[in-house]
């Protein structure tokens, strides 16, 4: 097991001048991350810096940390044919980069609706498979592995995320497993992370305070698929049993990279190095 940190737990602390991505990727290192995860857009941009590219992958080797995965937004429901090819040739140009970087997987997501039903999503499958699928052989020729995410509330579920990784039908494409997103579609996370756990190619680290629809706690909620009202946690103070998940994960024989991923409402900075710490004692205990 790999253990490091998503970009996207530092975005504030970035985001309001507290440090670059450079002194991310350093600080990280610092508390003991054996990978970063890249996530451009929250804090930093290739488009309008595209010298960060060689800049993060120089800082990543000179403390000794691997670029374990770009992951990129993407939404291939699209009003035309045109604007269907447009975000497929963009995310290949995003796979292009996490070749440029060296890192050997990327995550894109796919597909985003106010209709999330079964039935709109089972329209919609073929379409999502064929994009997927071609950004997918596209990687393979730079050997990376390309990844749906379960989040989004439309391809959140852990049958949807497989039916989806079922019909690209591609050895390099399958899940980043991020083992509290089931909960926004109120999915039972010990029992979904499980389920997926063989399509994993990485897998996010995070934690949920979860309240009863019932029960509205007022400012700094969001709402589940059904209603229930969710909050970030550092990993190992939420509701989630995150021992279970980290006992399952390990007894899997899952030997891949692990990823911090802070969205909690506690400092950015203390927040990310109390999780660290809890995962890694977690896994250690499991």
């Amino acid at each position: 097991m790999k253990l490091g940190i998503s970009s996207y737990s530092l975005y504030q602390a970035m985001q309001d001048g507290r440090m670059t991505i450079e002194e991310a990727i350093e600080w990280m290192a610092g508390i003991g991350a054996s990978h970063i995860e890249i996530v451009p857009g929250l804090g930093f941009d290739f488009d309008t810096h595209p010298e960060l590219e060689e800049k993060i992958k120089a800082k990543a080797k000179a403390v000794g940390m691997e670029i374990s995965n770009v992951a990129v937004g993407a939404n291939f429901i699209t009003d035309t044919e045109e604007e269907y090819e447009a975000e497929i040739a963009r995310v290949i140009r995003e796979v292009d980069r996490t070749h440029r970087l060296g890192a050997k997987l990327m995550r894109h997501d796919v597909a985003s609706r106010e209709d999330t039903s079964i039935l709109r999503f089972n329209e919609d499958l073929d379409r999502i498979a064929a994009a997927c699928r071609r950004i997918a052989d596209h990687a393979a020729q730079y050997g990376i592995v390309t990844s749906v995410e379960n989040h989004g509330y439309y391809v959140q579920a852990s049958d949807r995320v497989q039916a989806l990784i079922h019909a690209v039908d591609r050895p390099n494409y399958k899940t980043t497993l991020d083992v509290g997103n089931f909960v926004c579609v109120d999915e039972n996370p010990v029992t979904a992370v499980k389920s997926n756990l063989p399509f994993a190619s990485m897998i996010h680290i995070k934690d949920f305070y979860v309240r009863p629809s019932y029960r509205n706690p007022g400012a700094g909620w969001f709402q589940s698929a059904g209603g229930n009202h969710l909050r970030g946690a550092i990993a190992g103070h939420g509701d989630l049993d995150l021992p279970e998940i980290i006992r399952g994960i390990k007894n899997s024989g899952y030997d891949g990279f692990l990823s911090i991923e802070y969205e909690g409402m506690e400092d950015c900075l203390s927040g990310t190095k109390i999780a660290f710490d809890n995962v890694n004692r977690m896994w250690n205990e499991a």
